[in-house]
């Protein structure tokens, strides 16, 4: 069978932009083996090497950031003048995990016995598949990459085919920076059977993967065969926020409207419903018209654009079915006028940004992930309702609590069912804080000093002193 053709569709124009081939067979079967043989060779490399290496390449990434800016508002959408701010996060994300690597992968020692010598090191695992989505590839290939080279694994990176450049960049950056040929390689595939096809690999001890539940459970699925086949997962969200009647409601419509439309509302952690205490809802409601109404929908490369297209015309198509079934059970289209929303460019996949009042759990946008600049809002009474409705999802990766009770909010937080819990902020997975989903939000972890947990494997050392004669 002839290699698979990929071809990249930019949002903001509909035409091709990039075009990729997948591999052959034969040289997709090699892949795992070159994988195993540079990790036999890097996992043995004293981790001052390793560190250096990966010093040297967030070096020249902070060099190269506006070029890579650019790359992905070509190929995902993102407006140019938040872009870079993608890159410089994810060398922030680098620099952290290699200033925790020596304290995260330091051996543990084991009780003190007299003529005995014993501890438990933490070893590379082996050859890691990492598959990453376009939405924020590089802070998601962050989140594996950094560690797992760190750790002394090598790396086999597959890419959406949405942003397939990333690989090409990033492994030219590495190499630059002294790593050994071959500890990275990547393929390009849309074909969820090729990938199928490595994940069953012998060689490929974890599998990383960043996408749908779907995605997830057909990634699972395909490792279940294997028990020394690890698999991480980051899904999916549904994540919630619930402001409560102390705030100040102009501040708290500002950042929660940049929680839930900044890169078109694309983001697994972005704000997908709203809770609103009924003694401040309507001047809440208010205060987000306000702000929606300065906001720019329209072509990512003109630097005064504040929301670009969302990904396909299929993502379009089910952002507006999402918004479409609100109103038809009864809610409302609050969004305010505003002429960039009246009138986006004609080529490209523009949703506006859609304020929907009246909404409850019958609607697709309050149980669904609608992956769209959507900000659904519903009325509570209480805390406590807040809470119950927060909890009621399927999803369990981020949610926010806004007050001016901090304490409060910290109480409230230990109630919400989910791997993050904000209080007054939203959306950023911080580097220092474990990054995991609960429910079908996902499994495992990245980002923090537990980061590295699933990038290595435990291996105990019991050392007797040979007895004297």
């Amino acid at each position: 069978m002839a290699p698979e053709k990929i071809t990249t569709i930019s949002p903001t124009t509909n035409k091709p932009v990039v075009e990729r081939q997948g591999l052959s067979d034969a040289e997709l079967a090699q892949l795992p083996k070159t994988a195993h043989q540079t990790f036999q060779a890097w996992s043995k490399t004293p981790l001052e090497e390793r560190q250096r290496v990966v010093k040297n390449a967030l070096t020249i990434l902070t060099d190269r950031q506006d070029d890579l800016a650019a790359e992905l508002t070509e190929q995902m959408g993102r407006p140019i003048s938040y872009a870079s701010k993608e890159v410089a996060t994810a060398i922030l994300r680098g620099e952290y995990m290699l200033k925790i690597s020596d304290e995260a992968l330091k051996d543990t020692p084991g009780e003190p016995q007299e003529g005995f010598k014993r501890w438990i090191k933490k070893a590379p695992l082996g050859p890691v598949l990492v598959l990453f989505a376009w939405n924020y590839p590089y802070l998601i290939l962050a989140n594996s990459l950094f560690p797992a080279l760190l750790a002394g694994n090598s790396v086999i990176l597959k890419p959406s085919p949405q942003t397939p450049t990333i690989v090409e960049r990033v492994n030219e950056i590495f190499l630059e920076a002294g790593l050994p040929r071959g500890v990275i390689q990547y393929f390009h595939c849309g074909d969820f059977s090729t990938i199928e096809k490595v994940v069953q690999s012998p060689e490929i001890n974890l599998v990383c993967f960043t996408g749908s539940v779907a995605g997830g459970l057909a990634v699972q699925k395909a490792a279940a065969g294997r028990v020394d086949c690890k698999v991480g997962l980051e899904l999916g969200g549904n994540d919630p926020a619930y402001v409560r009647p102390d705030v100040d409601v102009d501040w708290a419509a500002d950042e929660i409207v940049d929680g839930a439309v900044f890169n078109s509302g694309q983001s697994c952690c972005s704000l997908e419903r709203v809770y609103v205490h009924q003694d401040i809802h309507d001047n809440f409601i208010k205060a987000v018209q306000k702000v929606l109404s300065n906001y720019k929908l329209g072509d990512p490369r003109e630097k005064s654009t504040n929301v670009g297209p969302v990904i396909s015309k299929a993502a379009k198509e089910r952002v507006q079915s999402h918004i479409d079934d609100a109103v038809s059970k009864g809610a409302k289209d609050a969004t305010p006028s505003n002429s960039s929303f009246e009138s986006p460019p004609a080529d490209g996949n523009y949703v506006k940004p859609t304020l929907l009042t009246g909404c409850n759990h019958t609607m697709k946008v309050m149980r669904d992930e609608t992956f769209g600049p959507t900000i659904p809002v519903q009325s509570v009474s209480s805390d406590a309702e807040a809470v119950k409705f927060m909890n009621d999802s399927q999803f369990g990766l981020t949610a926010s609590i806004w007050t001016k009770d901090v304490q409060k909010g910290q109480q409230l937080a230990e109630d919400v069912e989910a791997g993050t819990v904000f209080v007054n902020r939203a959306d950023y997975p911080s580097p220092d804080l474990a990054w995991t989903g609960w429910k079908d939000s996902g499994k495992g972890q990245t980002l923090s000093v537990f980061g590295f947990d699933q990038f290595v494997r435990l291996k105990s050392y019991h050392v007797k002193d040979y007895p004297a004669k």
